[in-house]
């Protein structure tokens, strides 16, 4: 009867394990950083590795055709999220081993 009491300490040791782990991961996806540009070059963005925006640079030359600017600057966030995100997939799948945890992406902020 008690044995099946440790396996069950076992078990939540692999959790708490788990869990610090999660934690580092998304600390340090916090200080990665992934970068888009569009219209050649025009427009780049930065977001961190949870996809937030951290920066945009605008070539002065972009700004004459501002709905031009706005479809680049759309652009470019989009691709720099994208890679952010395909970063803290890549990032989950190295700590759970390939390990298919559905919805645990709602861990970290991502959309499912």
């Amino acid at each position: 009867m008690l044995g099946g009491l440790g396996n069950l300490g076992a078990l939540f040791k692999q959790a708490r394990s788990f869990q610090e782990n999660m934690q580092k991961m998304q600390e340090t996806l916090a200080q990665q950083r992934y970068e888009a540009d569009a219209g050649a070059g025009m427009v780049t963005a930065t977001v961190d590795g949870k996809g937030e925006l951290i920066r945009i640079k605008i070539d002065p030359k972009a700004v004459s055709d501002v709905e031009l600017l706005e479809d680049m600057v759309t652009a470019a966030v989009t691709s720099a999220t994208r890679k952010a995100q395909e970063g803290m997939k890549a990032e989950m799948a190295r700590l759970t081993g390939g390990l298919d945890l559905g919805s645990l992406g709602g861990l970290l902020g991502q959309g499912t």
